[in-house]
């Protein structure tokens, strides 16, 4: 089978548990790090054409990260695309072993299996506390409602101040962040790479957490690492 993946989440899960089934990922694919394979654009921008030249059995998808016209374009030619819709943590779980199947694994992996174990299994944290969670800046936005990234800070004892936002990705003035008074401040270094110079200096007197962005909003191998990599660095920033 001959796969192309649009998803880097998607791309580490396959080539983990599939080798050799990937024919094509995009640019932003940078997992495995010694993946050689065509690159076919970015997650928004893909090459159609160079997919197409391909010939790809499947195209995985995501209905976030993707765009609507791209993936039509791709099934007007014939290709067929498995587009997936992840927004918690259990539905991860759902939607990889969907995809793996679509891509031929008969067997399901055993990092799958460790890591939903570790997350059925995580503790009930002793300490809840509120948080804004930028993911962009110049604009400013955040994490909002039904998104996968605040599943995960909500099973670590985070909840998101515009969790009932009515949009997932809201765009809200920096004045008005830093208004909401957070008890912390989480900033991944992915999409928007926040570093401890581009970043917390926009919310002084505010404590930040500096995050791994792979670990709080990719959907594979990761997940079996997240609550160790995300837990101290949460943990180290609270008040």
């Amino acid at each position: 089978m001959r796969v192309v993946s649009l998803v880097p989440s998607l791309t580490e899960a396959v080539a983990r548990s599939a080798p050799g089934t990937l024919a094509g990922v995009t640019d932003w694919c940078t997992h495995p790090p010694d993946l050689d394979v065509v690159r076919v654009g970015g997650t928004k921008n893909p090459k159609t054409d160079r997919i197409l030249s391909l010939a790809p059995d499947l195209v995985i998808a995501n209905e976030e990260e993707n765009r609507a016209p791209d993936l039509a374009a791709l099934r007007a030619a014939g290709v067929e695309v498995l587009v997936t819709e992840i927004r918690d943590v259990p539905q991860a779980f759902g939607e990889l072993a969907r995809v793996l199947d679509a891509c031929g694994v008969t067997a399901r992996p055993r990092w799958l299996d460790e890591a939903e174990e570790i997350w059925s299994s995580l503790p009930r944290p002793d300490q809840r506390l509120t948080a804004v969670v930028p993911i962009w800046r110049r604009p400013w936005m955040v994490l909002g409602r039904d998104t996968f990234a605040g599943d995960v800070l909500a099973r670590l004892g985070v909840d998101l101040v515009h969790a009932t936002h009515p949009d997932r990705y809201p765009r809200v003035p920096l004045e008005e962040l830093r208004a909401r008074a957070p008890e912390l401040v989480v900033l991944p270094d992915e999409p928007y790479r926040f570093t401890a110079h581009d970043g917390p200096e926009a919310f002084p007197g505010l404590p930040c957490a500096l995050v791994s962005g792979r670990h709080l909003t990719w959907y594979g191998p990761s997940l079996a690492e997240a609550p160790r990599v995300l837990g101290p660095a949460l943990r180290a920033a609270r008040p």
